[in-house]
């Protein structure tokens, strides 16, 4: 999901000024072909940069022994790079992202981040808890989007590397102080990457409260399983497990309805390409420019359930998202124009060249008494579970 208007440059932080080493990333967007299996999967650490002139930031890449590797940056929690594989056994980039951390820093739309402490809108940036009001920082409009000007994904998070067997990963950690944002209570956060054998990215989200707050974490890739950033998206198949979906208004706040997908343009409950209806006559689809909607997955109780799958029919790389949350926001890169560079220099990311799955918790549930709760309080533990694995279709 992406804001409400062409490209925005956010503040990092208010009143800091901002200094940084541009560190490239060595990723590229090539196909790498696989020659032979490794012997044992691994986690390599390099440098990415510096964050406000002191503050290092870390690589991580997460390898497995079939070859996949997943790249991680403790600025945002950045997943840079994803390579995955395809029919003729090469692993290719399918993610967006930039070379630097200035790029990150500078100009991004939340590439690959963690998002938090609320993903998606707050209408008017305020909420109430408990009797008292909140305010938060408005960027998209009259709405506070992803946690504020200064939220998860723009901050330099701990970093600790994970081995267990075959699987790999990496734990990052990061404590946002009471009023962070506006936002009440010290929020002690654990975000878990871990790449297993069987090419599945699983991330884990925790968290915890000294006082009553909300929370609503995600992450924030954009996917192009062709594996070539100049292909767009829309010849994509994707599948959506969900009966029903959230109308939204101008501002892109759900109106609270629960709408039937039946015989609408949000009908994913069968693949279909995301190209398909995106130029439909619908109403619902001029407000988001395209899809930049949430979804209501079916299967209730907190059960990892079919969220998603996507499939790029040209390379047969086969995206199949699993989940415990109860919604699945779709955003089709609506917002990406040409003005960002891609990750090897030579050319940009154009219109429609991405997309989005986020598993989270309903958009603007601290004002919608009807959405399910995302209050947590003191002695509570937030605990949410996505995956995602990738496979070949032929």
């Amino acid at each position: 999901m992406k804001l409400n208007k062409k490209f925005l440059v956010i503040p990092i932080v208010l009143g800091m000024s901002l200094a940084l080493v541009n560190c490239k990333n060595d990723t590229k967007k090539e196909d790498t072909p696989v020659v032979e299996e490794m012997a044992e999967a691994s986690i390599i650490k390099s440098n990415f940069g510096m964050f406000q002139d002191s503050i290092p930031v870390e690589k991580y890449a997460l390898v497995n022994a079939n070859g996949m590797e997943v790249d991680v940056i403790t600025y945002g929690g950045i997943i840079t790079s994803l390579k995955a594989p395809s029919q003729d056994s090469t692993f290719q980039d399918v993610v967006l992202g930039f070379d630097s951390l200035e790029e990150y820093v500078e100009g991004s739309p939340y590439f690959g981040a963690i998002i938090g402490r609320y993903g998606n809108r707050i209408a008017k940036g305020e909420f109430k808890l408990d009797g008292e009001t909140y305010t938060l920082p408005v960027n998209d409009g009259d709405n506070s989007l992803h946690g504020g000007t200064a939220g998860f994904d723009k901050v330099v998070w701990n970093a600790e590397e994970v081995k267990d067997g075959d699987n790999v990963g990496l734990k990052l950690t990061y404590l946002s102080p009471d009023g962070d944002m506006g936002y009440p209570g010290n929020l002690e956060t654990t975000v878990t990457y871990t790449l297993q054998a069987d090419n599945t990215l699983m991330v884990k989200y925790e968290a915890t409260t000294d006082k009553p707050t909300v929370v609503n974490l995600t992450q924030h890739t954009y996917f192009n399983l062709s594996g070539n950033f100049d292909n767009t998206i829309l010849d994509t198949e994707v599948m959506i497990n969900a009966d029903q979906y959230l109308p939204v208004d101008a501002g892109l706040i759900p109106t609270g309805e629960l709408k039937s997908v039946a015989g609408t343009t949000f009908d994913f409950n069968k693949p279909k390409k995301i190209g398909a209806e995106i130029n439909a006559e619908d109403d619902q689809l001029k407000k988001g420019l395209g899809y930049d909607h949430c979804w209501i997955l079916n299967g209730t109780g907190g059960e990892m359930k079919l969220a998603a799958t996507a499939l790029d029919p040209e390379s047969g790389r086969f995206m199949e998202i699993m989940s415990t949350e109860p919604a699945i926001q779709f955003y089709t890169g609506n917002f990406l124009d040409g003005t960002l560079t891609q990750k090897d220099g030579e050319g940009t990311y154009a219109y429609r060249s991405g997309f989005c799955l986020e598993t989270q918790h309903y958009p603007d549930s601290p004002n919608q008494a009807d959405f399910p709760s995302t209050v947590l309080k003191p002695g509570e533990k937030y605990e949410t579970t996505t995956s995602f694995k990738f496979s070949v279709q032929d």
